[in-house]
């Protein structure tokens, strides 16, 4: 008899620890944010906070002044509306960030890297300079791609470029006329 009770009081314990590992069986979290603007088009979540790997550049492609290839990137613009402001289907967009050591208007690296700045261009190469708006573009309701482009460019004849890794941030803003 006291053997089964032994028995009986092990298989209690092993159900209840058993019991005990089953209760969390996983669990995560997730966080939603976003925020409303009053804007007649939507930034695709794709586009709102993007990643552009440039890859392994040859300081000898950067020499004097000399540039990587360009990378083409986009702003997505979804679920544009004008309603009675038809007046409102342009757009344009202005990048901000560290400007280069250089002065050149380009956007400033931050790392190992040293003798160049980063290039945004417009769809047809246009530069475009940090602060200053983009040449306007025409929306239509719906969807819109933005169309970019960016290079690693040195920053001149007496640059002197330094291997190494690099990271540049740019912010942008997107005014609708």
């Amino acid at each position: 008899m006291k053997m089964n009770n032994a028995l009986l009081a092990a298989a209690v314990i092993l159900g209840m620890s058993s019991v005990a590992h089953a209760a969390d069986q996983g669990h995560g979290k997730i966080t939603f944010t976003g925020n409303i603007i009053d804007a007649p088009c939507s930034i695709s979540s794709d586009s709102v906070d993007q990643t552009i790997e440039l890859g392994q550049i040859s300081n000898a492609k950067l020499k004097d002044g000399g540039h990587s290839t360009a990378k083409n990137f986009e702003i997505k613009l979804e679920d544009c509306s004008f309603g009675t402001e038809a007046a409102k289907n342009k757009v344009q967009v202005t990048f901000s960030g560290m400007e280069s050591v250089a002065g050149n208007g380009l956007l400033g690296m931050s790392g190992t890297a040293k003798g160049a700045s980063l290039a945004i261009t417009q769809a047809n190469g246009e530069i475009i300079k940090l602060g200053k708006p983009t040449t306007e573009q025409s929306l239509q309701s719906g969807k819109n791609t933005l169309n970019f482009a960016t290079y690693v460019q040195g920053d001149g004849a007496s640059a002197v470029i330094t291997e190494g890794d690099f990271t540049a941030v740019t912010d942008f803003t997107v005014a609708y006329n």
